[in-house]
């Protein structure tokens, strides 16, 4: 969804095993040392094998975790952890209270303006051209797998023009939402702008 990369202990459930740990490991390393090359040089003027050599792991090592350069700054994992979070609200809770709940509750650890990380993803989606494309494009995944829940708790399908009109809005509204507080110099909360884009929706888009 429209985010950030989860932070270290945002997954509730077990404690995954140490094969995925390294995993974890590793592309969190190869995040990190990314970042640090990004805020420095830029991120036009960062190659990949720069990025594997301050991550110390090899350029294959890289693209095995993270298919194109674009897809270090876009790919994150928890579009289970938002699926678990949300089939777990009350079934007969309004979908957009539901989705409420979910973001604003139970991803603040993720959405967070203290995450050096999320600042500076949501910098280079608004800055840089390659970027704002895939995002947008990589939306996709994500509304689908939001029409599946919504169809869920509604009995619609997911096909439901009412479903795909409320995905489309509720998913542009959260990245207006980040987009407005990177605008902004990220000096306030991006969680309470994310409330308040929800409330436009709310109110039936009342001005």
């Amino acid at each position: 969804m429209a985010s950030a990369p989860p932070s270290p202990g945002a997954h509730p459930g077990p404690r995954p095993g140490l094969r995925e740990r390294k995993k974890i490991q590793t592309r969190q390393a190869i995040r990190d040392a990314a970042y640090r090359l990004f805020e420095k040089q830029g991120y036009d003027a960062t190659p990949v094998d720069q990025i594997a050599e301050a991550a110390d792991v090899s350029p294959s090592t890289v693209f095995r975790y993270f298919p194109t350069k674009e897809d270090i700054v876009l790919t994150d994992e928890y579009d289970p952890l938002l699926q678990s979070m949300l089939r777990a609200r009350p079934a007969g809770e309004a979908p957009l209270t539901a989705v409420r709940e979910v973001v604003l509750g139970g991803l603040e650890q993720v959405i967070s303006s203290n995450s050096p990380e999320m600042r500076m993803r949501m910098r280079l989606i608004r800055d840089v051209p390659a970027l704002r494309a895939r995002s947008s494009e990589g939306m996709g995944e994500s509304s689908r797998i939001l029409r599946d829940l919504i169809a869920e708790r509604t009995g619609c399908g997911a096909d439901d023009l009412r479903v795909r009109v409320f995905v489309a809005a509720v998913l542009t509204a959260m990245q207006e939402a980040l987009m407005v507080w990177v605008d902004r110099g990220q000096t306030e909360d991006p969680l309470a702008l994310i409330g308040q884009a929800l409330d436009v929706l709310e109110s039936g888009l009342a001005l």
